[in-house]
This record gives C-alpha cells, structure tokens and sequence, in this order.
C-alpha cells in the first residue's frame, strides 16, 4: 500500500486557527492517508471479525463554528454508518494517534453489550494487554492504561453502559505523536494490525 506514514504536518493540522482553514488542511494532509487505510483494513478487519466491513472516514460536515479537535477512519459492518455500532477507529489528536474498539453512545444496544462485557469481565481483564488504554469518552483525548486498571473500575465502565445514557466504552492503543512521526510507514501497519488483532475479542462480544 502507498502509504507514507504520518507527520508532523498532519499533528499541526490541528493548531491552525479558525474552522474553514483547520478543514481544508485536514482534507488535504490527512483524508487521504486515513482513506488509504481506510481501503487497507477494511478487508483485514473483514477477516478478524469474518463480518463484512466499511471504511467511514469522517467528514466533520455538520460543523459550523467550532473546527474539529481530532478526526478518524472507522469500520462497521454497514455501509451507510458506524456510530451505532460497535466498531473500530484509526486517528489522530493533536498529541497522539489512536487506534480503537468502540462502542459510543449513539449505540441503540448499549445495554445488552454492556451486560456481555460485564459477563466476560474476567478474561477481558486477564487478556487485554497492559498497555492498552481504555476510555468511557470518545470526545476526550485522555485515557486510563489497562495496567493502571483494576476489575472493578473496568466493571464500571462495562455497568455504566448498560444504565448511563452517554456512557460509551473504548479499548485500544494510542502511540504519541513524536514516536508516531518516526516510525516506518510499514512499522506503524504492523502496529495497527496487531491491535486490531487483540481488540476483535471485544467485538465479537459486542456483536
């Protein structure tokens, strides 16, 4: 695949003032790279998961004011959305990219996934790897290191999606930008599909 891993110009994307000039930025520097990986894991996913998968690269449309902080690729198994499905991300905040498993609160089956994590909370626990993150907000860039979490504040997060209304569930990995910048394009594919390899568990719970 052409893909020329990212750079320091696509984290910047996300200093630059005002909504018109951070947008026209964003689609010239890093659509095209989240498209082509788009194009890349979605058969790979396809084949994790054995469930037909669609790329979504987020467009950001419905904005006005505020210019966008962070953007993705995701991957469901439908071909009009994602959001309310459980699915996978590839994306970049100004300090990091990241690379999920997400289940958000647009998802109309919250609960019932969130009894079946709960169900499952042992091996969860036992094989996530440490250094995988998890987070209850898709819309904040911080997020908790699986060996800074113990069972019962994963068991929260799994509890709270079944009872909170914008509980949301992410699991996954985030590299920081300055090692992101440096790694080889073919390192960083490697990277993503081990992750995604470690998180199909979790969708496959949730489906």
């Amino acid at each position: 695949m052409d893909f020329p891993g990212f750079s320091n110009v696509d984290f910047d994307v996300f200093s630059i003032d005002g909504l018109d000039a951070r947008m026209a930025a964003l689609k010239e520097e890093i659509r095209p790279k989240l498209e082509s990986l788009g194009q890349y894991y979605a058969p790979t996913l396809a084949t994790l998961t054995n469930d037909e998968m669609f790329a979504h690269v987020a467009k950001h449309a419905r904005r006005t004011k505020n210019p966008p902080i962070d953007t993705w690729v995701a991957f469901a198994n439908n071909p009009r959305g994602y959001k309310m499905l459980p699915h996978f991300q590839i994306g970049l905040w100004g300090t990091h990219l990241f690379i999920w498993f997400a289940v958000i609160y647009e998802s109309p089956n919250k609960k019932g996934i969130g009894m079946k994590l709960e169900s499952h909370i042992d091996e969860i626990f036992s094989q996530i790897p440490d250094e995988f993150v998890w987070s209850g907000d898709h819309t904040k860039p911080t997020a908790t290191p699986h060996a800074q979490m113990s069972k019962e504040e994963l068991l929260d997060l799994f509890q709270d999606l079944q009872t909170v209304k914008k509980a949301e569930v992410l699991c996954g990995y985030h590299i920081n930008r300055d090692t992101a910048i440096n790694m080889d394009s073919a390192l960083l594919l490697k990277k993503i599909d081990e992750v995604f390899q470690k998180l199909v568990p979790l969708y496959k719970l949730s489906i």
